[in-house]
């Protein structure tokens, strides 16, 4: 199952590397995934079209100037990805370093949360 898992990871991430964010969004988020940012649950995203909508805006609001994927660890159904980005939004540039943390169930995410700076 971890091969399987590890190798939908690559696509998804080699999807938002070559500006595919959203295709491989809907390729492999679950209707039911929940979504939130540094680990606050309370203001989680609840269901597929709510993030997808939250990731419309992110797309169409933001300027990559650069990403990479720097470790990928799949432990059974669960990922974490540490992500590098340099982007522009909102008139302000910025370098950041992200980790995903996601659960994976039939071959799709069902819950992640992002955790980075302020």
């Amino acid at each position: 199952m971890s091969t399987d898992i590890r190798t939908r990871v690559e696509d998804l991430n080699n999807g938002i590397l070559t500006g595919r964010l959203l295709e491989v969004f809907d390729k492999y988020y679950a209707d039911d995934v929940v979504m939130s940012e540094n680990g606050v649950e309370d203001e989680s995203r609840v269901g597929k079209a709510n993030n997808r909508a939250f990731e419309e805006y992110f797309v169409n609001n933001a300027t990559f100037h650069g990403a990479r994927v720097d470790k990928v660890i799949v432990d059974g159904n669960e990922v974490a990805v540490t992500w590098w980005m340099d982007i522009e939004m909102g008139g302000n540039r910025f370098q950041r370093t992200q980790v995903a943390v996601q659960s994976w169930r039939d071959g799709q995410i069902v819950k992640e949360t992002f955790f980075y700076g302020a």
